[in-house]
């Protein structure tokens, strides 16, 4: 197993053990220490050095073997070659933690280590969440002239800025839909008081920064290109759905009105509701929309121009 064919080789080589025998030069210290406190030792496992120079993992069980006198003669013990199931070991963790990165990159923390732990249906309800829609002015016409690769690149150029701007202002991406990103504040937890007021905030200026950041994407004209945006705050449902490809999502009458603030807004700017303004005209510069918005299944409302912030 390690390379000598006698054990008389093997001791006429290795003349330190400690140092020449385990990589780490402590190793055989602590397991002398151990073996003189409990006098036995069950599947220790060390990573050695062969006699060619490449190393392996041991188990080792040694144990003390005592004279008729009751005076230590030697230790006696079995050795056994572990490394492939110390690769196996191995190369299982590197998978689960890719595979709880890959979860976390796509779920919320807090909702990653719900499914982790077991949970398999998790459905919650926030009181006042703060939702945005963000969609790319003109996108399937501007993408006719493109190939497919130059679409998704410059679909994953423009999203990928949006993605660290997200994370800047300690947002939530819940998804994107074509050219439509999908943002919220709050979820899962609101942290400290008056959270919700921080993350209205927050996701008012995580708009007025993309409708700023945009402008450095030429489209294939070399027109920079516009976004317009919606927001909306309230109350949602949050839960996950689906088992082989989970999927974190929103619902709920505030969802439906963001998604709507932002399909009735213009080019280059961002359409907020009234709940949201109240919450925001003492920070921000709003304007209120000089038209009424008809959305569906709805009365008229008055809605509201995000400026900037003052």
């Amino acid at each position: 197993m390690l390379g000598y064919k006698t054990p008389e080789e093997m001791i006429g080589s290795i003349t330190d053990m400690g140092l020449q025998f385990y990589l780490e030069p402590k190793r055989r210290a602590e397991l002398t220490v151990y073996l003189k406190r409990f006098e036995k030792i069950t599947d220790a496992e060390s990573e050695v050095r062969h006699k060619d120079g490449h190393t392996l993992w041991i188990s080792e069980s040694i144990w003390s073997v005592w004279g008729e006198d009751q005076s230590f003669l030697y230790y006696e013990g079995i050795v056994q070659d572990i490394s492939e199931r110390r690769q196996m070991e191995t190369e299982l963790r590197q998978q689960r933690q890719q595979a709880d990165r890959l979860l976390i990159n796509i779920l919320p923390y807090r909702v990653a280590q719900k499914l982790k732990s077991g949970v398999r249906t998790i459905a919650e309800r926030h009181d006042q969440v703060s939702v945005l829609f963000a969609s790319l002015v003109d996108f399937t016409k501007i993408s006719r002239g493109m190939t497919p690769t130059k679409l998704v690149r410059v679909l994953n150029e423009i999203f990928s800025m949006f993605d660290q701007l997200v994370e800047f202002h300690r947002l939530e991406k819940i998804k994107t839909i074509g050219d439509s990103y999908m943002v919220a504040g709050g979820l899962p937890i609101l942290q400290g008081d008056h959270g919700e007021i921080v993350f209205q905030e927050s996701i008012a200026q995580f708009a007025l920064d993309i409708c700023d950041a945009i402008e450095y994407f030429p489209q294939p004209d070399g027109q920079p290109f516009k976004v317009q945006i919606g927001i909306n705050t309230g109350p949602v449902v949050a839960g996950v759905i689906g088992r082989r490809k989970h999927a974190y999502d929103l619902w709920g009458d505030t969802v439906n009105i963001a998604s709507q603030m932002e399909v009735t807004s213009e080019p280059e700017r961002i359409q907020i509701t009234p709940e949201l303004y109240e919450n925001l005209k003492d920070k921000f510069e709003l304007e209120r929309r000089e038209n009424l918005v008809v959305i569906h299944d709805r009365e008229p409302m008055i809605t509201y121009w995000l400026i900037g912030r003052k």
